[in-house]
């Protein structure tokens, strides 16, 4: 993993939704920005994929056992 790009807590809206996300050095970007250092391959562990509605979302890659799934992290405010 590449440094200070493990994912380790969300944010969420008031509807739920992923809105942000911390990394374990602390810095922290949008849920948007996340996607596409995953497409980059600078946040690894992380695949893309296209939702039903056509949005786009990180899934964990079962084959990391880095990789934590984003609805069971702890939140941040």
């Amino acid at each position: 993993m590449k440094l200070g790009t493990r994912i380790t807590r969300v944010k969420r809206n008031d509807d739920g939704v992923i809105t942000e996300v911390m990394f374990e050095n602390g810095n922290t970007c949008s849920f948007n920005y996340a996607v596409l250092m995953a497409k980059q391959g600078v946040l690894e562990g992380y695949n893309v994929v296209r939702g039903k509605n056509g949005g786009e979302y990180l899934s964990a890659d079962p084959n990391n056992p880095d990789a934590e799934n984003l609805d069971d992290m702890p939140r941040f405010r």
